[in-house]
């Protein structure tokens, strides 16, 4: 036999075993899913839903922005949101401005500083996301995603609000 007709048999055999493998491995990845794995372009450029302060261990200022999709929920004021929308935080240091408390006279004045406790996302799919209400969840810092340990502690948080399709954020109209 010609190397030749030996190379495309060899191709057409990996091929077919490619082709036939590929639907089970990737249903089950599906199945799987509970976590995002990619960063979604755009985000910084997504509309304001609202801001917080937290203390504690967090002690952080965060944004919380969200896609379009997201955005008509909110203003449509309809639970639970639809497929498609994803709400991204965004938190910094909470920094006293010495700049500003010497304009004002006193302390009083806190900013943004650095960016603090990495950039998280909930999209949500109800089908690729069944298993977490609908969500899946994500948590980057400086683009890396954080490991599956600490995935699994979102949804667990975010049930206490599975009433309001596990989202804590209102609004801010």
């Amino acid at each position: 036999m010609k190397p030749t007709v030996r190379v495309l048999i060899a191709s057409a055999a990996l091929a077919g075993f490619a082709v036939s493998t590929a639907p089970a491995s990737r249903d089950a990845s599906e199945k799987a899913a509970t976590f995002v794995t990619r960063i979604p372009s755009g985000y910084r450029d997504w509309r304001l839903i609202s801001v917080a302060r937290e203390e504690g261990s967090l002690d952080d200022i965060r944004a919380v922005l969200g896609n379009g999709r997201a955005i008509h929920s909110y203003r449509e004021g309809k639970l639970p949101f639809q497929d498609g929308t994803i709400i991204a935080r965004l938190a910094w240091s909470y920094d006293p401005s010495e700049e500003n408390n010497r304009v004002f006279g006193r302390a009083q004045s806190f900013v943004a500083g650095h960016p603090k406790n990495g950039v998280q996302f909930m999209v949500k799919n109800s089908k690729k996301y069944a298993a977490t209400g609908g969500w899946g969840f994500a948590h980057f810092d400086q683009g890396k995603s954080a490991d599956e340990a600490m995935l699994k502690t979102c949804l667990p948080c975010h049930q206490a609000v599975a009433d309001r399709d596990f989202v804590f954020t209102r609004y801010a109209q």
